[in-house]
């Protein structure tokens, strides 16, 4: 076989339907509800109650709330094209599995390996986040831990080790290895909890709006000393690409295909429904939050409960920590979920070692690809501050955004008489807005998570030539 045969070869369409009947690697016990949880799980969290309130402070002002519709056109238009791809191909493995159908073994096996990285280091930023909440709830209980072990090592303040966030991220990998259904059942109860809980923020929060803190709505762009501009259009859109990070996790119900009872009728839905329910929420949120109080007022760590304490509602404000903490952890289970079964699927197909595609036999979970994980992501949780480790998640995604979309526009010009459970209305309209926004807030990114992206992907490549492209199961096929 030749190399450019080598490089370009598929798996087809049939092919993996086929396959799909004939696994019986996991049980298949989630339905529609627990799928949509799992999408919120990994959507609301982070964005709702830290990102909206610090970026309208830094980039946006009160027009955060067109931040976030604009970062959720990208992520709307991509849903549609994710919702056609899990009902055709229902298989473990999400954009990594929907690529290798389309566009060949090694453009799926680098989406594979980025996805990985992305989703594990979401893993480890959101647990790292989540400490400081566990962490001022402790202080308030005088329960505190000594300085060395509240943090990474940063800015020679004596921390050493965030040892909560560490501890969480393998509490949720052991979870993860027993019964999915017992975790799945778990994160819809914490699901159903914090959806609540946001509906009566709003609503408690829309009594103390004041419209005048929304004039004006996009304030004057201004440049900091550094030379950086904030504020004005440009600054909805620098936001835009920050939030985004708050509007992609329904992808990670996708990586849940094969535990699915009925994957071609409920994974569609359940992404329709996690984005659709979430981004109704974020913009409700976004708007009671800066008609609260200034929007200048938010830029801190915790920019919902202050806004409520600042109004006087203490009580509240507590409420909301609490919330914040169980919405966080829903979003480190879906994200760990999604890596797993990434990872396994790319150890299935032969791309990495197949050591790695074994699940339990009691428990019929990829007990070692999660426990592996759960090692990782509790190492770069403890060691490594917030901030470092955010910067290099959103790349990864857009990139899977942008190839999804393609995908799908080509996969209808190839095969446009496959049944299809789900179809993505307007191609190619929709396709094309998604990898337009995509790549525009893609253009928006900073040169080092730029140059920290290709360095992994060029240790993608090392891989893939050095192992994957002689083991991987369509080369022993072949």
């Amino acid at each position: 076989m030749s190399l450019t045969a080598q490089l370009t070869r598929h798996k087809s369409v049939e092919q993996l339907q086929s396959e799909l009947g004939t696994r019986r690697d996991f049980r298949r016990v989630l339905g529609v509800w627990q799928l949509t949880a799992i999408g919120l799980g990994g959507i609301i969290g982070v964005g709702i109650f830290v990102l909206a309130g610090q970026q309208a402070a830094a980039n946006a002002g009160p027009a955060v709330a067109l931040s976030f519709i604009i970062a959720g056109i990208a992520s709307a238009a991509a849903a549609l094209c994710y919702a056609e791809f899990a009902g055709l191909i229902p298989v473990t493995g999400s954009a990594y599995t929907y690529s290798y159908a389309t566009l060949g073994e090694l453009v799926a096996w680098l989406i594979g390996w980025d996805l990985l990285l992305e989703y594990a280091l979401i893993v480890a930023a959101v647990a790292s986040g989540w400490s400081g909440y566990v962490l001022n709830l402790l202080d308030a209980f005088g329960l505190q831990l000594p300085e060395a072990l509240r943090g990474a090592p940063h800015s020679g303040d004596g921390r050493v080790f965030n040892l909560v966030a560490a501890l969480v991220a393998m509490a949720v990998a052991v979870l993860l290895t027993m019964r999915t259904e017992w975790g799945a059942r778990a994160n819809t109860v914490v699901v159903a909890f914090k959806v609540l809980a946001v509906l009566v923020v709003i609503a408690v929060g829309i009594a103390h709006v004041d419209p005048a803190n929304w004039t004006p709505f996009v304030p004057e762009r201004i440049v900091d000393a550094d030379g950086v501009g904030h504020f004005g259009m440009q600054g909805v859109v620098t936001a835009a690409a920050v939030v985004f990070f708050a509007v992609f996790g329904y992808d990670t119900l996708t990586t849940a295909a094969e535990e699915a009872k009925n994957p071609q009728r409920d994974l569609p839905r359940a992404i329709l429904l996690s984005l659709g329910i979430s981004m109704v929420l974020y913009i409700a949120m976004t708007l009671v939050l800066t008609g609260m109080v200034p929007y200048t007022q938010l830029g801190n760590d915790a920019p919902v409960s202050e806004a409520f304490q600042a109004r006087g509602m203490k009580w509240i404000g507590a409420a909301i920590s609490v919330t914040a903490i169980a919405s966080i952890l829903s979003v480190i289970f879906a994200f760990m979920l999604a890596a797993s079964r990434i990872w396994f699927a790319l150890a299935r197909d032969g791309l990495l070692p197949g050591w790695f595609a074994k699940v339990h036999p009691t428990y019929g979970t990829p007990h070692r690809t999660t426990l592996a994980l759960g090692v990782f992501t509790a190492l770069v949780a403890g060691l490594f501050p917030l901030d470092e480790v955010a910067k290099l998640v959103n790349i990864g995604v857009l990139s899977a955004f942008v190839v999804i979309c393609s995908a799908v526009v080509l996969l209808r010009r190839r095969k446009p008489d496959l049944p299809r459970a789900f179809r993505t209305p307007w191609v190619p309209l929709i396709p094309v807005v998604g990898i337009g926004f995509s790549i525009w807030l893609l253009t928006e990114l900073a040169a080092l998570t730029w140059l920290v992206f290709l360095a992994w992907v060029a240790v993608g490549l090392v891989v893939y030539f050095a192992y994957g492209i002689r083991h991987s199961r369509l080369a022993r096929e072949g």
